[in-house]
């Protein structure tokens, strides 16, 4: 078959020739059509991910859409290496696909799924949003972060506040305050969690965490308790540690968590994935993506951050 190939992991994934894979009992191979090229994809084939392979010679990709060889169309997660789903055949279990309602298209379904799950879980299993809370997401101007708005809004989020870099985008999202990491985000975002934040939806990490977290818990420390503000730490798009005082916890009502592979098990993202999908029309959810052919996953993989992907590999054979 054709497919994207990691060959080194320094290097971006090329075009090429990958063998077929063959199913096992329990296995489904699943014919794609659309894969997503998101962060932790990038993450996976450079070697930097903590669940990220010991040796390169695979196809990336940890998720995407296709049909199953009764022809229905599904979404699958996380396909068994080294066959990713960036390729024209994926080797999935059978417990890692669900089916796609109808009258939503393959890249949607794709850029949806992968944009809102990590949102959806959080929201879902390790944070419930409650109706009328005040969200604050951190990197809003990203795909996930973009989903995060939307599903905030989805479960009852009565004041959405946007974080991120790109003004552009930032002017673009449904949202009640916007704030730019710029040179006046702290006292900003200090304005905000003295109003009142409920919850902060994390894609970041890095020095904007930073900055969110010290706003969180600055000049804290009433005497009659400070309110709780539960933190969930979903991405590390712009760095891997923080620096973070102790007292910084003890003064606040700050509550660190994170929500992934490890935090959630495995039945629970594919089942939150099944829900999202579900109610991805009614909603009205999108994710706008960029749509390219498998031939041009080096122009992916080296394109703009701020642009999102999604590779469809039937349109390399036409």
């Amino acid at each position: 078959m054709k497919a994207a190939v990691v060959t080194d992991f320094g290097k971006a994934p090329a075009y090429g020739d990958f063998r077929d894979p063959v199913a096992g009992e329990g296995e489904t191979i699943v014919r794609v059509h659309a894969a997503p090229l998101s962060p932790i994809v990038k993450a996976l084939a450079s070697g930097r991910h903590y669940t990220s392979g010991a040796q390169a010679g695979f196809v990336p990709g940890v998720d995407g859409v296709g049909t199953d060889p009764e022809g229905r169309r599904v979404y699958f997660l996380f396909p068994k290496a080294p066959f990713g789903s960036m390729g024209e055949l994926a080797l999935v279990s059978d417990e890692m696909i669900v089916a796609i309602p109808d009258k939503i298209s393959d890249v949607r379904a794709a850029a949806v799924a992968t944009g809102g799950l990590a949102s959806w879980v959080a929201l879902t299993r390790r944070a419930p949003l409650q109706p009328g809370a005040t969200v604050l997401v951190n990197g809003a101007t990203g795909a996930a972060g973009g989903m995060a708005v939307q599903i905030a809004r989805h479960f009852g989020g009565h004041r959405v506040i946007a974080v991120g870099r790109n003004k552009t985008t930032l002017d673009r999202l449904d949202v009640e305050s916007r704030i730019a990491l710029d040179g006046g985000a702290d006292e900003a975002l200090r304005a905000e969690f003295d109003r009142g934040v409920d919850l902060v939806l994390d894609f970041l990490w890095g020095e904007p965490a930073a900055r969110v977290i010290g706003a969180a818990t600055k000049n804290r420390g009433a005497r009659n308790g400070e309110p709780r503000v539960r933190y969930v730490q979903l991405g590390t798009v712009a760095g891997d540690e923080i620096s973070l005082r102790g007292d910084a916890l003890r003064s606040s009502g700050i509550e660190l968590m994170g929500s992934g592979i490890g935090s959630v098990a495995i039945r629970e993202l594919l089942a939150g994935a099944r829900e999202l999908l579900m109610e991805t029309n009614k909603a009205g959810f999108d994710a706008p993506v960029t749509t390219l052919p498998l031939t041009a996953v080096g122009e992916a993989w080296a394109g703009s951050s701020d642009v999102r992907y999604v590779l469809c590999p039937a349109l390399a054979s036409k």
